[in-house]
């Protein structure tokens, strides 16, 4: 038999070894970064957030930590959906009804969104939502901002006047949900992003609509003129920390209405975000919003970013598409089958039913 001894101290610091290598979080203060050739972490690559977690947490949460085997049921719930909707089709059967219940006709053959298959993990623990900070995982409105909210999402949804009405998002100025202006959220496709340092800018490129933040590391904001679409953005570096402030977001880009979360960001927005690479294959991206009167309070998450193989794919979309036409061309239709009462109003997305179903002469 082979006897082992050992001190008292020497236990100890074995314990603690034991302890760094089983924390999640102390393991990942002890990675080390590769560094660029200025000596800052390298955060060059290509990274996903792709995930089946949202930024607000659901009323059905109690806590934003999810258990294994919530985590799990989850994931099996939206796998066995998402492979329900990928069933071939089959011409034969003919169009699904559509009835007085009915929402739409439903989507089929969605091989071709990625909104991720598993939900987030930060620091060690499955998240039920991003945010953070209130602990409610709710974003916290203040009476004026949640007003706001309202109107810009009503109009998102209802503004078919013209392209001017349009959301950026349709016009396609910017990405969808939030995927590439701050806070970058995860969104039902395309949600791969791609780092670029140098010793004086870094390059955030989303690959939805291909929308480029390029942020001067070490410089001032910017004269506040018309607001880029994205905002005005610049970084420094805290420790092996890279932190981004943004303010002077357009005007027309702080109501975020589509994606996995719908947000109104306020009328003047200071957005601070905070990359650090943690792993050999993750980068944790941390993000505070303040808007004084929008907001009660700050409200703050953090998202992992993995490692992706690329490429980053073309978004072959710009201003002025066929489908913008097609949106304004639709209304128009709309609108006349109205006045002419012959719109079969059941037969529209509830959605789209933004007034009671024509009677008599309609408009």
């Amino acid at each position: 038999m082979v006897q082992f001894r050992t001190t008292v101290p020497a236990l100890a610091l074995a314990l603690a070894a034991f302890a760094l290598v089983g924390s999640p979080a102390l393991a990942q203060a002890a990675y080390v970064a590769p560094r660029t050739a200025d000596g800052h972490p390298d955060l060059q690559g290509i990274w996903t957030n792709a995930s089946l977690t949202t930024l607000e947490r659901g009323a059905q949460f109690a806590a934003v930590e999810l258990t294994a085997e919530q985590a799990a049921q989850i994931e099996r719930t939206r796998a066995d959906a998402r492979a329900a909707a990928n069933a071939p089709t089959r011409s034969s059967e003919g169009a699904p009804a559509v009835g007085r219940d009915s929402n739409s006709v439903g989507g089929y053959n969605s091989f071709w969104s990625d909104p991720g298959t598993q939900l987030g993990v930060v620091n060690g623990k499955t998240r039920a939502a991003w945010i953070s900070e209130p602990k409610d995982g709710r974003i916290p409105y203040s009476d004026a901002g949640r007003q706001a909210f309202d109107k810009g999402h009503e109009r998102a949804n209802a503004d078919f006047d013209g392209p001017e009405g349009r959301t950026p998002a349709d016009r396609c100025i910017v990405g969808f949900g939030s995927s590439g202006a701050p806070p970058m959220m995860n969104v039902l496709y395309n949600n791969h992003y791609q780092i670029v340092q140098t010793p004086g800018y870094v390059v955030v490129m989303a690959e939805m609509n291909h929308d480029a933040r390029v942020i001067p590391i070490g410089k001032p904001h910017g004269p506040e003129l018309l607001g880029n679409w994205m905002g005005d953005s610049i970084g420094w570096w805290e420790g092996d920390t890279l932190v981004v402030e943004t303010v002077a977001v357009n005007s027309q880009n702080v109501m975020r209405p589509t994606g996995q979360a719908s947000f109104y960001l306020g009328e003047h927005p200071r957005i601070t975000e905070r990359f650090t690479r943690v792993a050999a294959d993750q980068v944790l991206y941390e993000f505070k919003v303040d808007e004084a009167r929008a907001f009660k309070q700050s409200w703050k998450g953090e998202i992992p970013l993995r490692s992706a193989e690329g490429p980053i794919y073309e978004y072959a979309c710009h201003e002025g598409n066929y489908a913008l036409p097609d949106m304004l061309r639709g209304a128009r239709s709309f609108e006349k089958a109205r006045r002419s009462n012959t719109l079969n109003y059941y037969a529209v997305p509830v959605t789209d039913r933004r007034a009671p179903p024509p009677t008599g002469g309609g408009d």
